[in-house]
Protein backbone atom coordinates (compact mmCIF):
# COMPACT_ATOMS: atom_id res chain seq x y z
CA UNK A 1 0.00 0.00 0.00
CA UNK A 2 1.29 3.64 -0.86
CA UNK A 3 1.86 5.58 1.71
CA UNK A 4 1.25 9.47 1.89
CA UNK A 5 4.42 10.25 3.99
CA UNK A 6 6.93 8.78 5.33
CA UNK A 7 6.38 10.00 8.78
CA UNK A 8 3.84 11.58 10.23
CA UNK A 9 4.80 12.94 13.79
CA UNK A 10 1.62 13.73 16.29
CA UNK A 11 2.61 16.54 18.58
CA UNK A 12 5.30 19.45 17.67
CA UNK A 13 6.72 20.03 21.46
CA UNK A 14 10.59 18.91 22.51
CA UNK A 15 10.01 15.41 21.68
CA UNK A 16 7.62 15.64 18.13
CA UNK A 17 9.50 18.74 16.72
CA UNK A 18 13.41 17.39 17.47
CA UNK A 19 12.46 14.14 15.44
CA UNK A 20 10.44 15.63 12.59
CA UNK A 21 13.56 18.48 12.34
CA UNK A 22 16.43 15.72 12.05
CA UNK A 23 14.11 12.93 10.03
CA UNK A 24 13.09 15.61 7.57
CA UNK A 25 16.71 16.39 6.99
CA UNK A 26 17.60 12.51 6.54
CA UNK A 27 15.06 13.23 3.37
CA UNK A 28 12.33 11.73 5.21
CA UNK A 29 8.65 12.93 4.05
CA UNK A 30 7.60 14.57 7.04
CA UNK A 31 3.83 15.37 8.72
CA UNK A 32 3.66 17.14 12.07
CA UNK A 33 -0.03 17.35 12.47
CA UNK A 34 -0.67 19.48 15.94
CA UNK A 35 -3.50 20.11 18.09
CA UNK A 36 -2.67 23.68 18.85
CA UNK A 37 -2.58 26.73 17.15
CA UNK A 38 0.43 28.91 15.61
CA UNK A 39 1.39 31.88 17.74
CA UNK A 40 3.43 34.59 17.36
CA UNK A 41 3.35 38.58 19.14
CA UNK A 42 0.62 39.61 17.80
CA UNK A 43 -1.89 36.69 18.67
CA UNK A 44 -0.12 36.22 22.42
CA UNK A 45 -3.37 35.98 24.53
CA UNK A 46 -2.91 39.64 26.51
CA UNK A 47 -6.74 40.16 28.25
CA UNK A 48 -8.65 37.95 30.26
CA UNK A 49 -10.93 37.89 27.21
CA UNK A 50 -8.15 36.20 24.76
CA UNK A 51 -8.55 32.23 24.35
CA UNK A 52 -5.84 31.80 26.89
CA UNK A 53 -7.31 28.15 27.48
CA UNK A 54 -7.63 24.56 25.61
CA UNK A 55 -10.60 23.12 26.43
CA UNK A 56 -10.82 19.02 25.97
CA UNK A 57 -14.53 19.22 25.85
CA UNK A 58 -15.02 21.61 22.47
CA UNK A 59 -11.51 22.12 21.24
CA UNK A 60 -12.72 23.20 17.96
CA UNK A 61 -14.26 26.21 20.07
CA UNK A 62 -11.75 27.39 22.45
CA UNK A 63 -7.89 26.05 21.33
CA UNK A 64 -5.75 28.20 23.80
CA UNK A 65 -2.23 27.28 24.46
CA UNK A 66 -2.77 26.20 28.25
CA UNK A 67 -4.53 23.14 28.85
CA UNK A 68 -5.33 22.33 32.67
CA UNK A 69 -5.89 19.21 33.84
CA UNK A 70 -7.57 18.40 37.14
CA UNK A 71 -7.19 14.93 38.57
CA UNK A 72 -8.83 13.17 39.52
CA UNK A 73 -12.11 13.98 37.52
CA UNK A 74 -14.32 11.57 38.40
CA UNK A 75 -17.55 12.59 40.49
CA UNK A 76 -17.19 13.09 43.99
CA UNK A 77 -13.10 12.60 44.03
CA UNK A 78 -10.79 15.53 45.53
CA UNK A 79 -8.72 16.49 43.61
CA UNK A 80 -4.48 15.87 44.49
CA UNK A 81 -2.70 16.92 41.07
CA UNK A 82 -3.56 19.66 38.57
CA UNK A 83 -1.33 19.18 35.15
CA UNK A 84 -0.60 22.51 32.64
CA UNK A 85 0.71 21.38 29.72
CA UNK A 86 0.88 23.22 26.30
CA UNK A 87 -1.05 23.22 22.94
CA UNK A 88 0.60 24.80 20.32
CA UNK A 89 2.98 25.34 17.41
CA UNK A 90 6.06 24.25 19.72
CA UNK A 91 4.32 22.40 22.27
CA UNK A 92 5.16 23.54 25.77
CA UNK A 93 8.01 25.39 24.64
CA UNK A 94 5.77 28.41 24.41
CA UNK A 95 4.43 28.59 28.04
CA UNK A 96 7.99 26.87 29.76
CA UNK A 97 10.38 29.11 32.07
CA UNK A 98 13.26 28.68 29.23
CA UNK A 99 15.54 26.58 31.45
CA UNK A 100 17.39 23.96 29.56
CA UNK A 101 19.65 21.82 31.69
CA UNK A 102 20.95 17.73 31.73
CA UNK A 103 19.86 15.99 34.31
CA UNK A 104 22.23 14.39 36.63
CA UNK A 105 24.12 11.56 36.08
CA UNK A 106 22.15 9.97 38.90
CA UNK A 107 19.11 9.88 37.06
CA UNK A 108 20.02 6.83 34.82
CA UNK A 109 21.26 4.51 37.57
CA UNK A 110 17.93 2.87 37.59
CA UNK A 111 14.93 2.22 35.93
CA UNK A 112 16.37 3.14 32.50
CA UNK A 113 16.99 0.60 29.74
CA UNK A 114 20.56 -0.03 29.58
CA UNK A 115 21.06 1.51 26.32
CA UNK A 116 20.44 4.85 28.22
CA UNK A 117 23.28 6.44 30.17
CA UNK A 118 24.38 10.04 31.07
CA UNK A 119 27.34 9.47 29.22
CA UNK A 120 25.01 8.20 25.95
CA UNK A 121 23.49 11.32 26.07
CA UNK A 122 25.80 14.08 26.47
CA UNK A 123 26.46 14.50 22.76
CA UNK A 124 22.60 15.11 22.05
CA UNK A 125 22.59 16.71 25.32
CA UNK A 126 25.03 19.26 22.94
CA UNK A 127 23.05 19.05 20.35
CA UNK A 128 20.19 20.30 21.75
CA UNK A 129 21.95 23.02 23.77
CA UNK A 130 23.59 24.02 20.20
CA UNK A 131 20.04 24.43 18.01
CA UNK A 132 18.72 26.35 20.59
CA UNK A 133 21.53 28.95 21.68
CA UNK A 134 21.77 28.35 25.45
CA UNK A 135 22.84 30.94 27.20
CA UNK A 136 23.26 32.10 31.00
CA UNK A 137 21.57 35.64 32.42
CA UNK A 138 25.29 37.91 31.57
CA UNK A 139 26.58 38.82 34.85
CA UNK A 140 25.57 42.42 34.30
CA UNK A 141 21.76 41.74 34.30
CA UNK A 142 21.33 39.49 37.34
CA UNK A 143 17.78 39.82 38.68
CA UNK A 144 17.02 40.89 42.24
CA UNK A 145 15.83 37.20 42.48
CA UNK A 146 18.96 35.61 41.05
CA UNK A 147 21.13 37.86 43.89
CA UNK A 148 18.78 37.01 46.80
CA UNK A 149 18.69 33.30 45.51
CA UNK A 150 22.65 33.49 45.86
CA UNK A 151 22.15 35.31 49.15
CA UNK A 152 20.37 32.66 50.39
CA UNK A 153 22.47 29.66 50.05
CA UNK A 154 25.36 31.60 51.25
CA UNK A 155 23.37 32.50 54.65
CA UNK A 156 22.40 28.79 55.11
CA UNK A 157 26.09 27.71 54.46
CA UNK A 158 25.31 26.06 50.98
CA UNK A 159 26.92 29.22 48.86
CA UNK A 160 28.91 26.45 46.62
CA UNK A 161 25.86 24.44 45.51
CA UNK A 162 24.26 28.26 43.79
CA UNK A 163 24.98 28.25 40.29
CA UNK A 164 23.45 29.80 37.31
CA UNK A 165 21.12 27.84 34.59
CA UNK A 166 21.54 27.82 30.88
CA UNK A 167 18.26 29.46 29.18
CA UNK A 168 16.93 29.01 25.52
CA UNK A 169 16.86 32.65 25.55
CA UNK A 170 18.97 35.68 23.77
CA UNK A 171 20.38 38.37 25.36
CA UNK A 172 22.42 41.53 24.35
CA UNK A 173 25.24 41.88 26.55
CA UNK A 174 25.14 45.35 26.63
CA UNK A 175 21.48 45.54 27.67
CA UNK A 176 21.49 46.99 31.31
CA UNK A 177 19.05 47.50 34.15
CA UNK A 178 20.59 51.29 34.65
CA UNK A 179 19.58 52.70 31.61
CA UNK A 180 16.93 54.60 31.18
CA UNK A 181 13.10 52.76 30.78
CA UNK A 182 15.02 49.43 30.59
CA UNK A 183 12.00 47.66 29.72
CA UNK A 184 11.00 49.06 26.89
CA UNK A 185 10.55 46.93 24.10
CA UNK A 186 12.20 48.99 21.47
CA UNK A 187 15.53 48.78 23.43
CA UNK A 188 15.36 44.71 22.08
CA UNK A 189 17.88 44.02 19.10
CA UNK A 190 16.79 42.39 15.95
CA UNK A 191 18.16 39.86 14.31
CA UNK A 192 18.47 36.36 12.20
CA UNK A 193 19.27 33.19 14.16
CA UNK A 194 20.80 30.50 12.31
CA UNK A 195 17.63 28.80 11.15
CA UNK A 196 16.58 31.94 9.22
CA UNK A 197 14.25 33.38 11.63
CA UNK A 198 13.80 37.27 12.74
CA UNK A 199 14.48 37.45 16.64
CA UNK A 200 15.49 40.15 19.12
CA UNK A 201 17.77 40.50 22.38
CA UNK A 202 16.07 40.20 25.83
CA UNK A 203 14.51 42.96 27.39
CA UNK A 204 13.44 41.33 30.80
CA UNK A 205 10.11 42.00 30.12
CA UNK A 206 9.23 38.57 32.20
CA UNK A 207 6.21 37.41 29.93
CA UNK A 208 8.35 34.16 29.18
CA UNK A 209 4.82 32.11 30.03
CA UNK A 210 2.82 33.93 28.40
CA UNK A 211 4.79 34.69 25.65
CA UNK A 212 7.49 36.57 24.67
CA UNK A 213 6.95 39.78 22.90
CA UNK A 214 10.44 40.43 22.36
CA UNK A 215 11.20 37.33 20.35
CA UNK A 216 14.06 36.13 22.64
CA UNK A 217 13.06 33.17 23.95
CA UNK A 218 14.11 30.46 21.61
CA UNK A 219 11.17 28.94 21.33
CA UNK A 220 10.53 25.27 19.04
CA UNK A 221 9.11 27.48 16.37
CA UNK A 222 11.71 29.74 15.96
CA UNK A 223 14.35 27.26 15.32
CA UNK A 224 13.55 23.03 15.19
CA UNK A 225 10.11 23.42 13.28
CA UNK A 226 11.23 26.19 10.65
CA UNK A 227 14.45 24.14 10.26
CA UNK A 228 12.34 20.93 9.29
CA UNK A 229 10.12 23.21 7.14
CA UNK A 230 12.98 24.41 5.44
CA UNK A 231 13.43 20.62 4.60
CA UNK A 232 9.77 20.17 3.29
CA UNK A 233 8.23 19.43 6.66
CA UNK A 234 4.62 20.00 6.53
CA UNK A 235 2.80 21.43 9.72
CA UNK A 236 -0.63 21.30 10.36
CA UNK A 237 -2.18 23.47 13.09
CA UNK A 238 -5.63 22.72 14.98
CA UNK A 239 -5.07 18.83 14.02
CA UNK A 240 -6.07 16.83 16.77
CA UNK A 241 -5.45 13.07 16.51
CA UNK A 242 -8.12 10.86 17.37
CA UNK A 243 -6.87 7.25 16.21
CA UNK A 244 -3.59 4.85 14.74
CA UNK A 245 -4.19 2.18 13.03
CA UNK A 246 -2.18 -0.44 11.27
CA UNK A 247 -2.66 -0.75 7.75
CA UNK A 248 -0.49 -3.00 4.98
CA UNK A 249 2.49 -1.22 4.85
CA UNK A 250 2.18 1.28 7.54
CA UNK A 251 -0.32 2.99 9.57
CA UNK A 252 -3.31 5.25 9.25
CA UNK A 253 -3.63 8.03 11.40
CA UNK A 254 -7.02 9.59 11.44
CA UNK A 255 -7.76 13.17 13.20
CA UNK A 256 -10.40 16.10 13.38
CA UNK A 257 -9.87 19.43 11.57
CA UNK A 258 -10.48 21.90 14.01
CA UNK A 259 -11.59 25.04 12.16
CA UNK A 260 -14.71 27.71 12.51
CA UNK A 261 -16.38 25.90 15.35
CA UNK A 262 -16.70 22.31 13.60
CA UNK A 263 -14.25 19.30 13.71
CA UNK A 264 -14.02 18.21 10.26
CA UNK A 265 -12.64 13.70 10.09
CA UNK A 266 -9.97 13.07 7.80
CA UNK A 267 -7.00 11.18 7.85
CA UNK A 268 -3.71 10.36 6.13
CA UNK A 269 -1.02 7.46 5.97
CA UNK A 270 2.63 6.78 6.87
CA UNK A 271 5.61 3.91 7.28
CA UNK A 272 6.40 5.36 10.51
CA UNK A 273 4.58 6.84 12.97
CA UNK A 274 5.50 8.69 15.94
CA UNK A 275 3.74 10.39 18.66
CA UNK A 276 4.52 13.24 20.97
CA UNK A 277 1.63 14.91 22.79
CA UNK A 278 3.52 14.81 25.74
CA UNK A 279 2.94 12.84 29.42
CA UNK A 280 -0.95 13.28 29.25
CA UNK A 281 -1.77 13.51 25.68
CA UNK A 282 0.47 10.47 24.26
CA UNK A 283 -0.95 7.95 27.00
CA UNK A 284 -4.17 9.36 26.12
CA UNK A 285 -4.05 8.63 22.75
CA UNK A 286 -2.23 4.70 22.91
CA UNK A 287 -5.15 4.02 25.62
CA UNK A 288 -7.72 4.93 23.53
CA UNK A 289 -6.32 3.38 20.61
CA UNK A 290 -5.90 0.15 22.60
CA UNK A 291 -9.29 0.50 24.64
CA UNK A 292 -11.86 2.37 22.65
CA UNK A 293 -11.01 1.78 19.26
CA UNK A 294 -9.28 -1.73 19.48
CA UNK A 295 -6.82 -0.30 16.45
CA UNK A 296 -3.34 -0.89 18.63
CA UNK A 297 -4.90 -4.19 21.16
CA UNK A 298 -1.16 -5.33 21.82
CA UNK A 299 0.23 -2.19 23.60
CA UNK A 300 1.94 -3.12 26.52
CA UNK A 301 0.11 -3.56 30.17
CA UNK A 302 2.36 -1.15 31.23
CA UNK A 303 0.68 1.80 29.58
CA UNK A 304 -0.27 4.42 31.67
CA UNK A 305 1.87 3.40 34.75
CA UNK A 306 5.02 5.40 36.92
CA UNK A 307 3.37 8.64 35.81
CA UNK A 308 5.63 11.17 37.89
CA UNK A 309 4.96 15.31 38.87
CA UNK A 310 9.05 16.10 38.84
CA UNK A 311 8.29 17.04 42.22
CA UNK A 312 7.32 20.49 41.27
CA UNK A 313 6.73 23.23 44.04
CA UNK A 314 6.41 26.64 44.80
CA UNK A 315 6.08 28.69 48.06
CA UNK A 316 5.90 32.34 48.22
CA UNK A 317 8.17 34.45 50.64
CA UNK A 318 7.22 38.13 50.86
CA UNK A 319 9.66 40.90 51.95
CA UNK A 320 8.57 43.88 54.00
CA UNK A 321 10.77 47.09 52.49
CA UNK A 322 12.43 44.21 50.11
CA UNK A 323 12.27 44.80 46.48
CA UNK A 324 12.34 41.68 44.72
CA UNK A 325 10.26 42.10 41.31
CA UNK A 326 9.21 39.04 40.50
CA UNK A 327 7.96 39.82 37.23
CA UNK A 328 11.38 41.60 35.79
CA UNK A 329 13.53 39.28 33.93
CA UNK A 330 13.67 35.56 33.02
CA UNK A 331 11.34 33.42 34.87
CA UNK A 332 13.25 31.00 36.25
CA UNK A 333 17.52 31.80 36.15
CA UNK A 334 19.41 29.59 38.99
CA UNK A 335 19.37 26.86 40.94
CA UNK A 336 20.97 25.56 44.50
CA UNK A 337 21.71 22.39 43.76
CA UNK A 338 20.85 18.88 46.34
CA UNK A 339 20.33 16.51 43.59
CA UNK A 340 23.13 14.26 45.65
CA UNK A 341 20.29 13.11 48.72
CA UNK A 342 22.41 15.66 51.34
CA UNK A 343 18.80 16.49 52.87
CA UNK A 344 16.67 14.54 54.71
CA UNK A 345 18.09 11.93 51.82
CA UNK A 346 15.95 13.53 48.86
CA UNK A 347 17.11 14.53 45.45
CA UNK A 348 15.72 18.03 44.92
CA UNK A 349 16.97 21.79 43.43
CA UNK A 350 15.61 25.06 44.54
CA UNK A 351 14.79 27.97 41.65
CA UNK A 352 14.10 31.10 41.87
CA UNK A 353 10.85 31.96 40.60
CA UNK A 354 8.71 34.50 38.23
CA UNK A 355 5.29 35.98 36.49
CA UNK A 356 4.40 38.10 34.42
CA UNK A 357 2.42 41.45 36.06
CA UNK A 358 -0.45 40.05 33.49
CA UNK A 359 -0.89 37.63 35.81
CA UNK A 360 -2.69 39.35 38.82
CA UNK A 361 -4.97 41.10 36.30
CA UNK A 362 -5.93 38.01 34.99
CA UNK A 363 -6.95 36.09 38.39
CA UNK A 364 -8.44 39.29 39.61
CA UNK A 365 -10.93 39.68 36.56
CA UNK A 366 -11.27 35.90 36.59
CA UNK A 367 -12.05 35.88 40.49
CA UNK A 368 -14.71 38.53 39.39
CA UNK A 369 -16.25 36.30 36.98
CA UNK A 370 -19.86 35.15 37.70
CA UNK A 371 -19.18 31.06 37.01
CA UNK A 372 -15.78 29.51 37.59
CA UNK A 373 -14.72 25.68 36.39
CA UNK A 374 -12.77 23.82 39.05
CA UNK A 375 -9.44 24.16 36.98
CA UNK A 376 -9.93 27.89 37.68
CA UNK A 377 -10.94 27.73 41.45
CA UNK A 378 -8.00 26.01 42.24
CA UNK A 379 -5.49 28.67 40.32
CA UNK A 380 -7.26 31.30 42.24
CA UNK A 381 -6.75 29.45 45.22
CA UNK A 382 -3.09 28.81 45.48
CA UNK A 383 -2.35 32.19 43.94
CA UNK A 384 -5.35 33.93 46.69
CA UNK A 385 -2.10 34.81 49.12
CA UNK A 386 -0.44 36.26 46.54
CA UNK A 387 -3.83 38.40 45.18
CA UNK A 388 -4.57 39.47 48.41
CA UNK A 389 -0.75 40.94 48.77
CA UNK A 390 -1.59 44.16 46.64
CA UNK A 391 1.55 45.06 45.34
CA UNK A 392 3.74 41.91 44.06
CA UNK A 393 6.71 43.54 43.75
CA UNK A 394 8.14 42.18 47.25
CA UNK A 395 7.31 38.59 46.65
CA UNK A 396 9.78 35.69 45.79
CA UNK A 397 8.07 32.63 44.55
CA UNK A 398 10.94 29.95 45.71
CA UNK A 399 10.35 26.94 43.57
CA UNK A 400 11.57 23.52 43.10
CA UNK A 401 11.82 20.47 41.18
CA UNK A 402 12.44 16.68 43.10
CA UNK A 403 12.43 12.85 42.49
CA UNK A 404 9.27 12.13 43.97
CA UNK A 405 7.77 8.42 43.72
CA UNK A 406 6.94 8.14 40.22
CA UNK A 407 3.73 6.07 41.09
CA UNK A 408 0.98 7.46 39.19
CA UNK A 409 -1.08 5.80 36.90
CA UNK A 410 -3.07 7.02 34.16
CA UNK A 411 -6.48 5.57 32.50
CA UNK A 412 -9.63 5.96 30.70
CA UNK A 413 -12.47 6.97 33.00
CA UNK A 414 -15.94 6.72 31.22
CA UNK A 415 -19.10 8.44 32.29
CA UNK A 416 -21.53 6.71 33.75
CA UNK A 417 -24.10 8.83 32.19
CA UNK A 418 -22.70 8.97 28.68
CA UNK A 419 -19.98 6.51 28.39
CA UNK A 420 -17.63 8.95 27.00
CA UNK A 421 -14.03 8.57 28.21
CA UNK A 422 -11.96 10.81 29.85
CA UNK A 423 -8.22 10.48 31.49
CA UNK A 424 -7.96 9.97 34.87
CA UNK A 425 -5.02 9.32 37.01
CA UNK A 426 -4.33 7.73 40.47
CA UNK A 427 -1.76 9.13 42.23
CA UNK A 428 -0.23 8.10 46.06
CA UNK A 429 0.78 11.43 46.50
CA UNK A 430 1.72 10.25 50.46
CA UNK A 431 4.61 8.21 48.57
CA UNK A 432 5.69 11.47 47.30
CA UNK A 433 5.53 13.44 50.45
CA UNK A 434 8.97 13.32 51.76
CA UNK A 435 10.44 15.11 48.60
CA UNK A 436 8.25 17.49 49.11
CA UNK A 437 8.44 18.18 52.71
CA UNK A 438 12.11 18.70 51.80
CA UNK A 439 11.42 20.94 49.68
CA UNK A 440 9.14 22.69 51.89
CA UNK A 441 11.32 22.94 55.11
CA UNK A 442 14.55 23.78 52.45
CA UNK A 443 11.88 27.34 51.21
CA UNK A 444 11.44 27.83 54.90
CA UNK A 445 14.81 27.79 55.85
CA UNK A 446 15.90 30.16 52.96
CA UNK A 447 13.10 32.23 53.52
CA UNK A 448 13.86 32.90 57.08
CA UNK A 449 17.80 33.31 56.17
CA UNK A 450 16.91 36.31 54.17
CA UNK A 451 14.07 38.03 56.05
CA UNK A 452 11.20 36.62 54.21
CA UNK A 453 7.86 35.37 55.26
CA UNK A 454 6.90 32.07 53.74
CA UNK A 455 3.33 31.10 53.27
CA UNK A 456 3.16 27.15 52.07
CA UNK A 457 0.49 27.00 49.37
CA UNK A 458 -2.97 25.51 50.94
CA UNK A 459 -3.17 23.27 48.07
CA UNK A 460 -0.38 21.50 49.53
CA UNK A 461 -0.80 22.20 53.47
CA UNK A 462 -4.28 21.73 53.46
CA UNK A 463 -5.34 19.26 50.33
CA UNK A 464 -1.90 17.71 50.00
CA UNK A 465 -2.21 18.47 46.49
CA UNK A 466 0.46 19.17 43.88
CA UNK A 467 0.56 21.41 40.75
CA UNK A 468 3.29 20.60 37.64
CA UNK A 469 3.80 22.13 34.28
CA UNK A 470 6.24 19.13 34.21
CA UNK A 471 4.49 15.48 33.80
CA UNK A 472 6.55 12.24 33.28
CA UNK A 473 6.05 9.06 32.27
CA UNK A 474 2.91 6.86 31.34
CA UNK A 475 4.68 5.25 28.30
CA UNK A 476 7.71 4.48 29.89
CA UNK A 477 10.77 2.83 28.02
CA UNK A 478 11.66 -1.02 29.25
CA UNK A 479 13.38 -3.43 28.45
CA UNK A 480 10.08 -5.49 27.39
CA UNK A 481 6.16 -5.66 27.80
CA UNK A 482 7.11 -6.33 31.27
CA UNK A 483 8.39 -3.15 32.22
CA UNK A 484 7.87 -0.40 29.68
CA UNK A 485 5.81 0.55 27.09
CA UNK A 486 8.59 1.23 24.67
CA UNK A 487 11.91 0.17 23.86
CA UNK A 488 15.25 2.81 24.37
CA UNK A 489 14.37 4.21 20.86
CA UNK A 490 10.60 5.08 21.83
CA UNK A 491 9.36 2.56 19.59
CA UNK A 492 6.33 0.71 21.13
CA UNK A 493 6.62 -3.17 21.82
CA UNK A 494 4.54 -5.26 19.42
CA UNK A 495 4.30 -2.71 16.48
CA UNK A 496 7.06 -1.99 14.09
CA UNK A 497 7.86 1.80 13.29
CA UNK A 498 5.23 3.20 15.96
CA UNK A 499 7.19 5.35 18.41
CA UNK A 500 6.55 7.68 21.29
CA UNK A 501 9.28 10.16 21.89
CA UNK A 502 8.59 12.90 24.33
CA UNK A 503 8.12 13.34 28.23
CA UNK A 504 5.80 9.97 28.52
CA UNK A 505 8.78 7.57 28.07
CA UNK A 506 10.95 9.21 30.82
CA UNK A 507 10.58 6.27 33.17
CA UNK A 508 10.80 8.31 36.54
CA UNK A 509 11.29 11.27 37.90
CA UNK A 510 14.20 13.65 36.79
CA UNK A 511 14.20 16.19 39.56
CA UNK A 512 15.28 18.69 37.32
CA UNK A 513 14.01 20.78 34.58
CA UNK A 514 13.20 17.98 31.68
CA UNK A 515 13.09 20.05 28.31
CA UNK A 516 16.39 19.48 27.44
CA UNK A 517 16.51 15.40 28.21
CA UNK A 518 13.58 15.18 26.35
CA UNK A 519 15.35 17.10 23.23
CA UNK A 520 18.68 14.63 24.35
CA UNK A 521 16.39 11.40 23.21
CA UNK A 522 14.51 12.82 20.79
CA UNK A 523 17.75 13.36 19.00
CA UNK A 524 19.12 10.02 19.76
CA UNK A 525 15.78 8.53 18.53
CA UNK A 526 15.84 10.35 14.81
CA UNK A 527 19.53 9.22 14.76
CA UNK A 528 18.62 5.51 15.25
CA UNK A 529 15.67 6.08 13.14
CA UNK A 530 17.39 7.54 10.06
CA UNK A 531 20.52 5.00 10.79
CA UNK A 532 18.49 2.26 10.31
CA UNK A 533 16.59 3.13 7.31
CA UNK A 534 13.14 2.15 8.92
Amino acid sequence: MSMDFDVIVIGSGFGGAITACRLAEANYKVLILERGRRWDKTSYPRTPSDMWTWNNDAPEKEHGWLDMHVFPNTPMAIPNVAVATGAAVGGGSLIYANISCEAPASAFAAAWPPEITYAELQPYYDKVAKFMNVQKVPTNQWTKRMQLMQEGANKIGKGDRFKQLELAVTFDPAFTYDQPDPFNILKSKRFTNDQGVEQGTCVHLGNCDIGCDADAKNTLDRNYIPWAEKHNAEVRPLHLVTDIAPVSGGYKVSFDRLDNNTRTPGSQTARIVVVAGGSLGSTELLLRCREDNGSLPDISPFLGSHWSSNGDFLTPAFYSGRAINPSEGPTIACAIDFLDRSVDGQSFWIEDGGFPNLLRDYFTRLNQAPQKNLAAKLLLDAFSHMLGAGELHNVMPWFAQGVDAANGTLALHHSLLTGAPTLSLQWDVAKSKPTIDAIVKMHLSLSAATGGYPVVPPTWSVLNMLITPHPLGGCGMGTSVLNGVTNHAGEVFNYKNLFVIDGAIVPEALGVNPSRTIGALAERASALIAAHGR
